[in-house]
């Protein structure tokens, strides 16, 4: 992944955009969970909790 930098160009606007982009791939989350170890029973916790909010938003947006 890169961002191009002009030599006019302004380097917040491009943090700001890398950073669009690395949420997007959901990078940064993976970071954040990998700080600190997770036992096993909080991960399976954390993934049925992630699985349902998908379901549920998946049922949102058909009923419209």
């Amino acid at each position: 992944m890169s961002i191009d930098v002009r030599v006019d160009g302004d380097i917040d606007k491009a943090l700001k955009i890398l950073k669009k982009k690395l949420q997007k791939e959901g990078l940064l989350k993976e970071l954040k969970l990998k700080r600190f170890y997770e036992k096993p029973s909080v991960k399976k916790k954390r993934k049925q909790m992630e699985a349902r909010r998908r379901m549920l938003r998946r049922k949102r947006r058909q009923s419209y």
